[in-house]
């Protein structure tokens, strides 16, 4: 009797624990020097490790010189989905941008990745 009810707090504290999960593969890009008008595109690649549906509720940039694109379907435990972001290269100099990730991940609900580079 003991180890049942044990069994049955196991499984009930194991359903509130349970939960998507996202993992980027990398949470920085750096360009290096690109040549000014070049392809300005990049993209973020991540994973639900977790066991229920991700979802990307929205990504900002943090100017309007990187516009981000993300995949806006549930994203299934195990399964990868994208988040492409692209510079605009016709403007001069070093940059660092940050791209803030919003979803439903109850440990990580916010991330944020960065972008940087030199456009000569």
């Amino acid at each position: 009797m003991k180890k049942t009810a044990i069994l049955v707090f196991l499984l009930f504290l194991g359903s509130f624990i349970s939960a998507q999960s996202i993992t980027f593969s990398q949470d920085q890009i750096d360009y290096g020097t690109i040549k000014k008008n070049s392809d300005g595109n990049q993209i973020f690649k991540f994973t639900n490790t977790g066991d229920k549906p991700l979802i990307i509720s929205n990504v900002k940039s943090s100017c309007d010189c990187s516009v981000p694109s993300w995949t806006r379907t549930p994203i299934l435990p195990g399964k990868s989905g994208e988040i492409n972001v692209k510079y605009n290269t016709k403007n001069l100099g070093k940059f660092s941008k940050s791209i803030e990730v919003f979803s439903n991940d109850p440990k990580i609900s916010r991330k944020l990745l960065k972008i940087k580079g030199e456009v000569q």
